[in-house]
């Protein structure tokens, strides 16, 4: 009887482990979209104080493009998005063409990784959790054709 005891109190334990691991990862994940919808959102808007809030301090962004059959790549520093964002960038693109479509591609611990597609581009991004708030670290942008 006792191993039956021992081995329900096992058991149990075992299950609120994994709902609290449940919790706490689609928690994340909730975030994770957030913020993923807060960049683009501010880009769209022109809302530098927003972008600034989704950006991790040493953000750093990659995009490629292609012309006339070449590729090239471009740097941007978080400063230099804040910046673009005040200048009212992204608000250039009408309402119609709008688009976002994030996916968180996985999370693990304090890192996670998700992809957002847009009419003109797709974005996979690397987020940190700090001091208690998802960030983006990076983003490998890719421009569509």
């Amino acid at each position: 009887m006792k191993c039956f005891a021992l081995g329900f109190g096992l058991l149990t334990l075992l299950v609120f482990s994994l709902a609290a691991t449940t919790s706490q990862k689609n928690s994340d994940e909730a975030a994770v979209t957030a913020t993923v919808n807060n960049y683009i959102e501010s880009y769209y808007t022109g809302d530098a104080t927003r972008m600034e809030k989704a950006l991790h301090p040493h953000y750093l962004k990659h995009t490629i493009s292609e012309s006339d059959g070449r590729q090239s790549m471009t740097e941007t520093t978080g400063l230099q998005m804040v910046q673009d964002i005040r200048r009212g960038e992204g608000t250039a693109l009408p309402a119609s063409e709008r688009k976002e479509e994030i996916t968180v591609l996985d999370v693990a611990g304090d890192i996670a990784s998700a992809k957002l597609v847009t009419s003109h581009w797709t974005d996979y991004m690397t987020l940190a959790k700090w001091n208690g708030e998802w960030k983006i670290v990076s983003v490998v942008l890719r421009e569509k054709e």
